[in-house]
C-alpha cells in the first residue's frame, strides 16, 4: 500500500551498442568506457525533469561529480547491447544516481554503479550545502505529473526528499 506522499520511482533507460573503439584487444569493454556509459544515462534521467547539463549551467549552477563507485560482475564485449538503467536515489542535498547495465537480450546483471553529484554556484564556485530550489521544484514538478497520471509503478524508493530522512 503507498501514501499519499509515496515518492515515484525516477528513472531513465538507455541503449547502447558496444563499438569497437570501446573494447581492448580482447574484445572485452575497457573499464574506463563504463563511466562513458553511465554519462549517457545519467543525461537521459537529468532530461526526464528538465534539468540536463545545460539547464544546470543556465539556472547558475554546476555539479561536478565527485564520486563515482562501479562493481564490474561480468565482462562486456564488442557487440553486446546494453540496457542503462539511472535511478536518482537521493536528491536533499546532493545528486545520487544508481545505476545498473544488463545485456538487452539475456537480461544478465553486468554492473553496477552509483555517481554522487553537488552543486556548485557558477560564478563563486561555492558549494551549496541543499541543493538549489530550481533542482527540487523540477522534481517536485515531476513526481505530481506521474503520481497524477495514476501510473501503477509508482514506489517508495530510498530517495531522501527534504524534510524526509529515512
Amino acid at each position: 500500500m503507498h501514501s499519499a506522499n509515496a515518492i515515484p520511482v525516477i528513472s531513465a533507460t538507455v541503449e547502447i551498442e558496444v563499438a569497437f573503439h570501446d573494447v581492448d584487444q580482447m574484445h572485452v569493454v575497457w573499464h574506463g568506457h563504463y563511466v562513458k556509459y553511465l554519462e549517457i544515462a545519467r543525461c537521459a534521467l537529468f532530461r526526464r525533469f528538465g534539468y540536463d547539463y545545460p539547464d544546470m549551467t543556465a539556472s547558475g549552477y554546476l555539479w561536478p561529480v565527485v564520486d563515482c563507485q562501479l562493481k564490474y560482475i561480468k565482462p562486456v564485449f564488442y557487440g553486446d547491447v546494453l540496457q542503462v538503467q539511472a535511478t536518482l536515489v537521493e536528491y536533499e542535498n546532493r545528486l545520487k544516481v544508481a545505476y545498473q547495465i544488463s545485456h538487452l537480450h539475456t537480461g544478465e546483471k553486468l554492473t553496477k554503479a552509483s555517481t554522487t553529484q553537488v552543486a556548485l554556484e557558477a560564478t563563486t564556485l561555492e558549494l551549496q550545502f541543499v541543493s538549489p530550489p530550481v533542482l527540487l521544484e523540477k522534481i517536485d514538478l515531476l513526481c505530481q505529473q506521474i503520481k497524477a497520471s495514476g501510473d501503477p509503478n509508482t514506489e517508495e524508493p530510498n530517495i531522501e526528499k527534504p524534510g524526509n530522512k529515512s
